[in-house]
């Protein structure tokens, strides 16, 4: 042990690198059960401090503990970012998530590093920019979704995937690791998936999934029974040995689908990924007004949070549609001294045609009982008053 760590150890101060060392390769991938990407992103995160503070701050790598970690250092570490780096309003963000997530950890294991953590949760940095959730317009999905034929078993078996991943909005992972057992075809429909840190999730089918789905349950799975249940749902057969389809082929399969739907939609983007489906399939849902709790459910999502940064906010379409709809008010009047006020002076107006529906009635009915329709005293409003002929 360095002279520092055993000044720091003397003091009562917990050893940084023995807390982030058990943070990174025990408590994440084990306790929380995060993904080996994520425990990466937070790794790098960490070191991007650490490096920071050895070139930035002339403070030695064995010399680095919590003392390090005061608000000061981490402010002129993101303005570091910001100005010095040219960091992105993300990358900046991302790397202040991992600091307050480690020391929100160190906090809870050695809660005299509580102060630490609280002023790391109070700098603020300045959030991204929304834009617009990528996803597939109609006509990309349906072209996707047909791409496949159905000449042969393997062919109907890899069209069968993009349709279940579309109609569940699976992670490719979760749909790699679907079994016989996690499906249920008797009313209602559906699949069990399960999903990050073990979590399930119950996602009904569509009806012509459901049918696609018996189809191809038929043809692969004609001889199971509820012993069989742990079988993979897509399979492949090497040796007269049923393997599960890797994340890699499904993705293969993916991107071979969008390839040939190229032949019939040119306007197929470049780039088709998993996310990309899941997405679709969310917003599709969003646009035709499912719930966002319900759209939550269905992405297995933890938090509210985590949907809304995608979905909780419309395009300018769905805005505009809205506002449309929203709006019971009467048409603008015309501007005194115009003709037509910019617009089709073609098209009759909320008065004139209420006049065409008075005179046509009128020109129905006896000539005792005819209405004479007049303007009152509100401009762009219509009286009806009974006379006698």
């Amino acid at each position: 042990m360095s002279k520092a760590r055993k000044t720091a150890a003397s003091s009562g101060e917990p050893d940084f690198w023995r807390v982030a060392r058990d943070w990174l390769h025990h408590w994440l991938p084990k306790v929380r059960g995060s993904s080996p990407k994520t425990v990466e992103a937070y790794r790098i995160g960490l070191e991007s401090y650490v490096r920071w503070l050895e070139t930035t701050e002339g403070t030695q790598r064995s010399h680095i503990g919590f003392g390090h970690f005061d608000r000061a250092r981490l402010g002129r570490w993101v303005e570091w970012m910001r100005a010095g780096r040219g960091y992105s309003d993300r990358t900046i963000m991302l790397r202040m998530t991992t600091m307050r997530a480690f020391l929100g950890h160190a906090s809870l294991e050695h809660p005299t590093l509580t102060a630490l953590a609280n002023d790391a949760a109070a700098i603020r940095v300045k959030p991204p920019a929304r834009k617009p959730v990528d996803h597939l317009e109609e006509e990309h999905t349906k072209a996707l979704l047909a791409a496949w034929d159905t000449g042969d078993a393997k062919s109907r078996r890899n069209r069968m995937l993009p349709i279940l991943m579309y109609d569940t909005a699976a992670r490719i992972g979760e749909l790699a690791a679907l079994t016989l057992e996690d499906v249920r075809m008797d009313e209602p429909a559906r699949i069990t998936i399960t999903g990050k840190r073990g979590k399930t999730r119950i996602v009904p089918m569509g009806e012509r999934t459901r049918r696609h789905l018996t189809s191809y349950l038929d043809e692969f799975h004609p001889d199971t029974d509820g012993s069989d249940g742990a079988r993979p749902l897509f399979h492949s057969t090497r040796n007269g040995t049923i393997r599960p389809l890797s994340v890699d082929r499904i993705d293969e399969i993916l991107k071979t689908a969008a390839s040939k739907a190229r032949g019939t939609c040119p306007s197929m983007p470049g780039r088709i990924h998993c996310r990309l489906i899941r997405r679709t399939r969310a917003m599709d849902l969003y646009q035709q007004g499912v719930p966002l709790p319900t759209v939550m459910q269905l992405l297995g999502h933890e938090s509210m949070s985590t949907t809304s940064a995608f979905y909780a906010f419309a395009t300018l379409d769905m805005m505009r549609k809205a506002v449309d709809a929203a709006d019971p008010g009467p048409d603008p009047p015309r501007r005194h001294g115009s003709a037509n006020n910019g617009s089709d002076s073609s098209a009759p107006s909320n008065s004139q045609k209420t006049l065409n529906r008075e005179t046509t009635r009128n020109a129905a009915l006896p000539p005792q009982s005819r209405t004479v329709s007049r303007l009152n005293n509100k401009p762009g409003l219509i009286a009806v008053k009974p006379i006698s002929v």
